[in-house]
């Protein structure tokens, strides 16, 4: 019988009787309610369930793909570069890969250090418990001669009590047993310390091949240093008219715009993140500063002609960890002229925030991070004269001034 058929039949009994009859159960109604409303449609269980890791990985390939597709067609508007710029961008790539290989070089010497000084600690924890052995050892022996100078045997001889003979010759029993048994403790000692010794010696080894490996690597970066200088004294030649860096700052400006628009297009379907965090617009006025410095450049600041400034230049250390100033994905991490080696990470709701001129980069794109997780280290990558890092923030597309959300800072000094 179709549902309204039922639902007719059930509203004429109730005026038939010509008296309210006694309600019916629960579960009836339930069951009128569902068949009515049909069965639920897979899209919607679909659309509730959350998405595997399976997914997300292809989730993320095709992420990168997009933002790959992106630059392409970026560098290809803008022409092609001048040999000079196609030698910085490979240089301070370089430079950012090696930079990036001997901090976590380092990361391992240390961790290697560490372990050489715990087996160092072991190794003289281990001479010490041999040393009481074996002083225990000698005590039990003196104290054996001491006690009885005669051999089991001519007590045996002896006419002894037997009480007497039983006690002594369980003692020379007790003595036995606890000298093979400070024996056995000392040899297992020796093979722990020499096991001990031997892994001392292995450690070694790998500290000093990784100590050669880095000595490797700061030498690239000092080849490749030097080589860049030369680059940068080229280009400074090439520019030295005004109108010339104008006009090479506006294209790099238009260029950053246009890759920040093709990013918002390609993290509009990207699913949310792991964990949920506070909105972006939230924290106006309480984000940290991406590091410790020194503000060198202001937001609105005349940059050259009418061009100004549309972030902070802080002037920090090379090397300095750039940390992220809220929580969110990756959405390049790349070098862009006019910028060197760049990081964009996307933070919802339109809002992203920029680190630019690093010298290495420690994510890519796709990837999720915390607020003040370190992503990058500071450089002067992108021509620049000074370590530091250009810190910006966008929001759909626009610039806004970071110090409006940022602390509170003490004059110029920031982080």
């Amino acid at each position: 019988m179709p549902t309204d058929a039922r639902m007719d039949s059930f509203r004429y009994s109730l005026e038939k009787g010509g008296r309210r009859p006694n309600r019916p159960p629960f579960f009836v109604l339930l069951l009128l309610l569902l068949l009515a409303q049909g069965p639920p449609t897979p899209s919607a269980a679909a659309a509730q369930a959350p998405a595997s890791p399976k997914q997300r990985q292809a989730e993320l390939q095709q992420l990168r793909q997009r933002i790959g597709q992106l630059q392409a067609e970026i560098s290809s508007k803008e022409g092609k570069q001048s040999e000079l710029g196609q030698r910085l961008q490979e240089s301070e790539r370089e430079i950012g890969v090696i930079a990036r290989g001997l901090r976590v070089l380092g990361g391992r010497l240390e961790r290697q250090a560490e372990r050489l000084r715990a087996l160092h600690d072991q190794e003289e924890g281990q001479s010490h418990a041999l040393e009481r052995e074996r002083e225990l050892l000698a005590q039990q022996v003196r104290s054996a001669y001491v006690v009885g100078r005669q051999e089991q045997f001519r007590i045996l001889l002896n006419q002894q009590d037997p009480a007497v003979l039983t006690r002594t010759l369980a003692y020379y029993d007790y003595l036995n047993r606890e000298r093979a048994r400070r024996m056995q403790a000392i040899r297992r000692q020796l093979d722990d310390l020499a096991s001990t010794r031997a892994e001392i010696g292995t450690q070694q080894s790998r500290l000093e091949k990784l100590q050669e490996q880095q000595q490797a690597q700061k030498q690239s970066l000092e080849q490749e240093q030097l080589a860049r200088r030369g680059v940068l004294l080229a280009l400074a030649g090439e520019l030295k008219d005004q109108s010339l860096q104008l006009e090479r700052l506006r294209k790099d400006e238009q260029q950053l715009d246009s890759l920040l628009r093709g990013l918002q297009d390609a993290l509009a379907d990207v699913s949310a993140g792991p964990v949920e965090q506070l909105p972006f617009a939230k924290v106006r006025g309480k984000l940290e500063w991406p590091v410790r410095g020194r503000i060198r450049h202001s937001f609105g600041e005349t940059k050259i002609g009418k061009l100004e400034w549309d972030g902070v230049m802080i002037g920090t250390p090379e090397g300095s960890e750039i940390r992220a100033v809220h929580a969110g994905r990756i959405a390049f991490a790349d070098w862009l002229r006019g910028f060197g080696l760049l990081l964009i990470i996307d933070h919802g709701d339109g809002f992203m925030t920029l680190y630019g001129h690093n010298q290495s980069l420690f994510k890519e794109a796709g990837d999720w991070v915390d607020a003040g997780e370190p992503v990058a280290a500071a450089g002067n990558t992108g021509g620049q004269k000074k370590s530091g890092v250009y810190f910006a923030i966008r929001r759909h597309g626009k610039a806004i001034d970071p110090q409006q959300w940022c602390r509170r800072t003490k004059g110029k000094s920031v982080g």
